[in-house]
């Protein structure tokens, strides 16, 4: 017989603890990711909400090292630019900081717009 694992705590209802992020809101950014999406499932959102935090707390991490080896103990956005750069797996989010630009709000579409001015 099959022994549950890691993931099927987190996808049953016997989870231990509430989720970082919220679900709701999640479920809400997915249905408007695409035109032909009608029905999400109850775990797709549970997965996500995991991965953005596995995401998030491995890009503060990074950050974190660059502002240490800068001696100071204050994130500042060029040390998130610096570890994007600087990391392999963040090469999706290179256009977004190189050169020193700002993020302009003009690139986002309205959806992820949105969803910035949400949080």
């Amino acid at each position: 017989m099959r022994q549950a694992g890691v993931y099927s705590r987190m996808l049953s209802g016997g989870r231990t603890g509430p989720h970082l992020l919220p679900l709701a809101r999640i479920k809400k950014i997915m249905k408007k990711s695409g035109d032909n999406v009608k029905m999400i499932s109850g775990e797709a959102p549970i997965v996500f909400s995991k991965a953005c935090e596995l995401f998030i707390e491995e890009l503060t991490q990074r950050s974190w090292m660059v502002a240490m080896q800068g001696k100071r103990r204050t994130l500042h956005k060029d040390d998130v630019a610096t570890a994007i750069v600087a990391t392999d797996i963040f090469d999706f989010l290179v256009d977004l900081v190189s050169s020193g630009n700002s993020i302009n709000p003009l690139d986002f579409s309205p959806v992820e717009m949105k969803t910035v001015l949400e949080s």
